[in-house]
């Protein structure tokens, strides 16, 4: 094939020029054009022998959609200088070959396209279902026609079944052809219209930078079209949007919300969607393994059935509910007679037989949500000493749980729905409880016959439990189910028994009895058991309340109560975020474009109100994870007795020193207690001036030491920001000791003598101004400056020059001190150095206000001027036992040594992604202080990559920060507890999303200016 011979022919029948470029085609020759004149074209040269029908019928298809609906994204035909869209030319052989010119859209083809959102399967859907309104009254002759791809045709499978020499799989695609063939009389009785018939992920063009939101610009080959009902077409397209989608139901969700706000669909239709999807997949797979079997050579063939048995053989997706989930998502009654149920449930609200011999009206409420309650201690494993008694603050007499209700309580593996601890979970209470008296008689509501019973056994489970069958008068079927029972019902009913309205039909169980809970009815109610059976789900995910408010419904009314009394409402983040910009400054910023509002924390997760899990890979605050109960039981044993100051003597201030200085050397003997690492600094500022006499500070670029005046003066990350209040007189910046972007690398072996060196003219400048030299000040490990690990003998050298200059060295380690390191209490002992002053802030008190300053005697006599120092809160006796409990949690949990060993494993697993990713410049850290520096194709800081990176992170419940004069180091310093499971959950979940990033490059930078100079950064 000669591309040549075929650029050639361009000239000639359209009047344009350009190279030419072989794209895929199964039969016919496409080529892209770049053309001269500055614009794309898809070239389509037909095979041999092409009926012209076929493509007539396409290019009249392309026409009328773009009279009818001009803004879909379909491609124009442009027609030859003869004025036909469907020219015969010759080929090389001298054969007839029908051609024609399309537009070539932008974008890539959906298959190579990541993340697959539902937003974007959303846009899909609507392009989709707006495709097939405008095709609606599209006649054409070609739509008829005989048609392995046609789904109307697809009962041809059933034939052919022998095929799939696998017992298991040809059961499957029996059940899947059998269940076709009982819709399809459904099926042939909706009208038929023209549709594309061949969604697939290579016909969808998808276009968006990153970071943004992504765009349907394409869909293309309108080859297979056919007459059909349009349902036909919805069900294809979903096909291929299930297949290895990591959440495929929510993603078949989105297509068809989608396709119904183009085009609205009939439950008839939504009722159809999921066994024509599985007919597709069954056509795709029987027809590619006939195929085989004619070309054994050709394995891609069988490989690419993979995916689709992925789908076909998932055992996480529930066909059985899927109709409810697609009704339910498309604001429609999850079942036929969904309406009648409610109605008549409502209308005799008020007349149903009590549950108990009380009335209800009157039992208080007691909320167990996620927001409220501290149930249980361990999000993620409730003992049954627990369990028994879990809600005893609201009294052992009664009182009741709401329905919808995010809770915590549910913390077992079981209601996870992934891999991890920060997986989806369901939390959600589709139920209402009632707390009463183990023993407790309970009535029907209304009269039914018992669908199911047994004693269920397991841990947390629900004991006994009953379910019963009601229909209304009209015969529409609903249920209602009692859990934590006394098991003794199961010998008194069987399925099929009646129950009359009001008869006493069964018992609470106590904790022995009832899955170890304190004793209650778990009364719940269900419009359909479709795809549930007997296994209700009694709580359900936050993010898919849209089925199962639909599914399992409020059961106030048969409790004979007002709907509001129990139904749960959390606090609405919207309404807390209005709130914060309404009276908060705008410079206290919030993470992530879409902010996370976190009511929980246990280790190193938290959780937002819905009980939404995240994995804290950020906030190096709680130093020993949040909600340590031996913290907890500190401050409120403290609190109970004396909060005071250290004008008053108390053991605890000593101890808390003695704790301290048994972790450093031997030179230090004075403690200062403070509130914050901010309020440390500065008053290592005023230390080191009393000492020294002199004024002047030397500091490294872009550090941070807190927030006061005299702090931000010595932080160039906040002095330099555009606003700031600009560098000070009396300090001097020098190179942060960045050994892989600053001015001297790794392969240097005198690196950190030569970054050491930048002091000298920093001390001499400051000599010259008279203001002499005070101190040196730094972040041991400069952590806003990028998470960076100076080269080994920095520090030693520049606390030498400085000592010989007559200064103090002042050790900040709010962010590296208190064995985060692991190999390391402190950074100063890694770098060999030996500080005048240490630092140490907020992690020191896990989240307690609390910084400390620990000096050599002699400093601290120098500052002892005769004017007292003293801080109200600082050194507190509260602060006091806080601070000292967290040294010895790290000690007595070996939170050192786990630092150490988590850490060399996320740092292995970095590096390696550092070899698979470009975007990946470069690893470092040490223990669980680490970054990773995340650069464009051309080397430069990959700013726009971080922020993708971070908020994807968080998008899969990983919480990350960033840092770095350019924001391009994704920052990882998680509390010291976390464990080997969340190291990989961070390392699998990183490297999936390092391969979206793919080969983004920034768009050139706009100058915002008109002059220009060596330096400027214009182009």
């Amino acid at each position: 094939m000669n591309l040549d011979f075929w650029a050639d022919t361009l000239p000639r029948t359209w009047g344009i020029s350009g190279k030419l470029t072989r794209l895929d085609g199964e039969y016919d020759l496409n080529f892209l054009v770049e053309a001269t004149n500055g614009k794309d074209y898809v070239l389509k040269v037909m095979r041999a022998g092409c009926a012209a029908d076929l493509v007539d019928m396409q290019i009249n298809a392309l026409a009328h959609i773009s009279e009818t609906a001009p803004g879909l994204p379909f491609p124009k035909v442009f027609p030859s200088l003869g004025g036909t869209s469907l020219p015969e030319l010759t080929d090389e052989e001298g054969q007839a070959r029908l051609a024609w010119l399309q537009e070539r859209l932008p974008g890539d083809c959906y298959a190579k396209v990541t993340p697959k959102s539902q937003s974007l399967i959303l846009k899909l859907g609507r392009v989709l279902g707006a495709t097939d309104r405008a095709l609606k009254n599209f006649r054409h002759d070609g739509l008829h026609r005989d048609f392995k791809w046609d789904l109307m045709q697809a009962g041809w499978v059933g034939d052919e079944l022998t095929a799939i020499t696998d017992p298991h799989r040809q059961g499957l695609l029996r059940e899947i052809a059998n269940a076709f063939t009982a819709v399809k009389p459904t099926l042939e009785s909706l009208p038929k219209q023209a549709i594309h018939n061949d969604a697939n992920d290579y016909n969808i063009l998808i276009d968006g930078d990153l970071g943004e939101a992504k765009q349907v610009t394409g869909l293309i080959d309108l080859g297979d079209m056919c007459a059909a009902p349009r349902v036909c077409d919805l069900a294809i397209a979903g096909a291929y949007v299930v297949l290895d989608h990591p959440n495929p139901e929510a993603a078949l969700v989105a297509l068809v919300q989608g396709y119904h706000a183009a085009a609205r669909l009939s439950p008839q239709e939504i009722d159809l969607i999921w066994p024509l999807l599985q007919m597709r997949l069954a056509v795709s797979v029987v027809n590619s393994t006939l195929m085989a079997i004619e070309n054994p050579e050709d394995p891609y063939v069988t490989i690419s059935q993979a995916p689709a048995w992925r789908f076909l053989e998932n055992p996480a997706v529930n066909g059985g509910l899927m109709s409810a989930r697609l009704r339910a998502a498309c604001y429609m009654p999850v079942t036929d007679g969904a309406d009648r149920i409610h109605a008549y449930l409502n209308a005799h609200r008020g007349e149903f037989a009590p549950l108990f011999d009380r009335d209800l009206n009157d039992v208080p409420m007691g909320s167990l949500s996620v927001e409220n309650s501290t149930w249980p201690q361990n999000p993620f494993h409730m003992p049954l000493s627990e369990a028994a008694q879990v809600g005893a603050e609201f009294g052992p007499d009664w009182w009741m749980g709401y329905y919808n209700e995010p809770r915590l309580i549910y913390a077992e593996p079981g209601f996870r729905k992934g891999p991890w601890k920060a997986s989806d979970r369901r939390t959600v209470h589709l139920a209402v409880d009632v707390f009463a008296p183990a023993g407790s008689l309970l009535h029907a509501p209304l009269s039914g016959r018992v669908e199911a019973i047994e004693n269920r056994t397991g841990h947390l489970d629900y004991g006994g439990v009953v379910i019963l069958h009601h229909e209304t008068p009209e015969g529409d079927p609903f249920y209602t189910l009692y859990g934590h029972l006394d098991p003794e019902v199961c010998d008194r009913l069987k399925p099929g028994d009646p129950v009359a309205q009001g008869a006493t039909f069964c018992r609470l169980g106590d904790a022995t009895q009832n899955g170890g809970w304190a004793p209650h009815v778990h009364f719940q109610l269900a419009l359909t058991t479709d795809g549930m059976q007997n296994d209700w789900p009694g709580v359900g995910d936050p993010d898919e309340m849209y089925l199962w408010h639909g599914v399992c419904p409020n059961p106030a009314a048969l409790l004979n109560l007002p709907e509001d009394k129990v139904y749960y409402q959390p606090v609405n983040k919207d309404e807390i975020l209005q709130g914060r910009h309404d009276h908060f400054g705008g410079n206290l910023s919030l993470t992530y474009d879409d902010p996370v509002m976190l009511v929980r924390g246990w280790k190193h997760h938290m959780f937002d109100e819905w009980g939404r899990p995240y994995l804290d890979a950020y906030n190096n605050v709680p130093h020993v994870g949040h909600a340590h109960p031996r913290i907890q039981a500190v401050a409120a044993d403290q609190l109970k007795r004396m909060n005071s100051n250290t004008r008053y003597l108390h053991p605890a201030q000593t101890a808390f020193a003695d704790k301290i200085m048994s972790k450093l050397p031997e030179q230090f003997e004075v403690c200062f207690f403070v509130n914050s690492g901010t309020e440390a600094n500065e008053l290592a500022l005023r230390l080191a001036r009393a000492h020294t006499g002199a004024k002047g500070m030397v500091t490294p670029d872009h550090g941070y030491h807190g927030n006061t005046n005299a702090a931000v003066a010595i932080s160039a990350y906040k002095f330099n920001k555009p606003g700031g209040i600009g560098q000070a007189d009396w300090v001097e910046l020098v190179e942060v000791a960045d050994d892989y972007r600053g001015s001297f690398k790794r392969d240097d072996p005198d690196r950190a003598q030569k970054y050491a060196d930048l002091v000298d003219p920093a001390i001499a400048t400051l000599q010259e101004k008279g203001h002499g030299v005070a101190g040196f000040i730094a972040e041991t490990f400069p952590s806003v400056g990028g998470q960076i690990i100076p080269p080994k003998g920095y520090l030693a050298a520049v606390y030498e020059k400085i000592h010989a200059a007559g200064g103090v060295c002042i050790a900040d380690e709010v962010q590296t001190g208190l064995g985060r390191l692991g190999d390391h209490y402190f950074g100063f002992e890694h770098q060999g150095a030996l500080p005048d002053i240490v630092v140490m802030g907020k992690p020191i008190g896990n989240g307690h206000p609390l910084g400390v300053l620990v000096t050599t005697k002699a400093i601290a006599e120098s500052f002892d001027n005769g004017i007292e120092f003293f801080s109200t809160f600082g050194g507190s006796t509260l602060s006091c036992r806080i601070g000292k409990e967290v040294l010895d949690i790290v000690d007595d949990e070996g939170l050192q040594d786990n630092a150490r060993e988590m850490g060399n494993i996320l740092i292995s697993g970095l590096k390696e992604l550092e070899t698979e990713f470009g975007c990946v410049g470069d690893v470092r850290g040490m223990g669980l202080f680490l970054g990773l520096e995340l650069i464009n194709s051309d080397g430069s800081e990959g700013t726009e990559i971080c922020k993708y990176v971070k908020n994807r992170m968080r998008d899969h419940r990983i919480l990350i920060g960033s840092e770095g004069p350019k924001d391009n180091i994704l920052k990882i310093r998680p509390p010291l507890t976390i464990e080997q499971e969340d190291v990989e959950m961070i390392l699998i979940t990183l490297r999936a999303i390092l391969g979206e990033v793919g080969e983004f490059s920034p768009a050139a930078p706009v100058p915002d200016h008109h002059h220009h100079h060596a330096g400027c950064g214009c182009s």
